[in-house]
């Protein structure tokens, strides 16, 4: 939980530049990356920069600590119960760590992005509870909750699956090879190696990069989906399938499936740098190993 927590707050910032472009809010359409990080303070105020980090606190303490719990899990019962074991028993705890942690806690994520979506003078949404109010009584219930779930697993399973796959991976390859040089005795227990803490950093952020790469445009159709009833194109959006279409078909790959993408490297490489790197610092903390 800490992990996660520490990592979203690190990259708030570009993740609601990230929000906004990839729906293409009306105010910033027009902008680049760095220019709406720098509209989005004159506009809005410094503040502005962090709307929705609220709601994504609340989600993200249990998100990070289900999905890290969820994949130590996983992999013990993977191992035990279907003799899988190696790098292939990561990917699959990996990517039902992640497809666990987004469906417990997908309600949050949808009013964090309707939070971050807004722009001052012209709230629809009062708050993290209110939000929940309105989405409730005007999207069809719980269901409305839920909209753009198909795509966000469809996404998660390669995001987290490679995520957990290519860290894991590097930080075996890199304590059996040179542990002198990567590693170090864990604080908790000295019989346990464990990477340094800029290692540790430079893999998590490898790890990030893989992984978004090949997820991408699914995280795309989440938000537009999401998004649903604040943006005047949801008719074409109900559907993953449809969203994917329309997207594609009316901005094309780099300006549509990819578009935000070069911000979510510079967001996401620091984010799971940070979020693998605190989680390994709080298990040695914690005497976990």
């Amino acid at each position: 939980g800490v992990a996660g927590c520490c990592a979203k707050t690190t990259t708030a910032p570009l993740d609601r530049v990230k929000i906004l472009l990839q729906a293409h809010n009306h105010h910033y359409k027009h902008l680049g990356v760095f220019s709406t990080l720098c509209a989005v303070p004159k506009k809005e105020g410094y503040l502005g920069l962090y709307k929705g980090n609220g709601a994504m606190m609340i989600r993200i303490f249990p998100y990070g600590a289900i999905q890290f719990m969820a994949f130590d899990q996983y992999k013990k019962v993977i191992k035990k119960h279907l003799g899988i074991s190696g790098h292939v028993h990561r990917l699959m705890a990996g990517s039902m760590a992640g497809i666990t942690a987004v469906i417990c806690t997908y309600p949050l994520d949808m009013v964090r992005v309707r939070l971050a979506f807004q722009v001052k003078g012209e709230h629809k949404y009062m708050g993290i509870i209110h939000a929940f109010k309105m989405i409730y009584t005007k999207e069809g219930g719980f269901s409305g909750f839920y909209r753009g779930l198909m795509p966000t697993v469809v996404g998660m399973a390669p995001y987290a699956g490679f995520s957990f796959f290519t860290f894991g991976t590097l930080k075996s390859i890199g304590l059996a090879q040179a542990p002198n040089l990567l590693g170090r005795p864990s604080l908790d227990n000295p019989d346990v190696l464990v990477l340094k803490t800029h290692v540790n950093l430079l893999c998590g952020g490898i790890a990030g990069a893989i992984a978004q790469t090949i997820s991408y445009p699914l995280d795309v159709t989440r938000r537009r989906m999401q998004l649903g009833a604040v943006l005047p194109d949801s008719d074409k959006c109900l559907t993953m399938v449809q969203t994917l279409k329309y997207v594609y078909q009316q901005h094309g790959i780099r300006r549509g499936l990819y578009r935000g993408l070069s911000l979510n490297y510079i967001r996401c490489i620091p984010s799971q740098a940070v979020a693998f790197t605190t989680y390994e610092l709080m298990k040695q903390f914690l005497h976990l190993n």
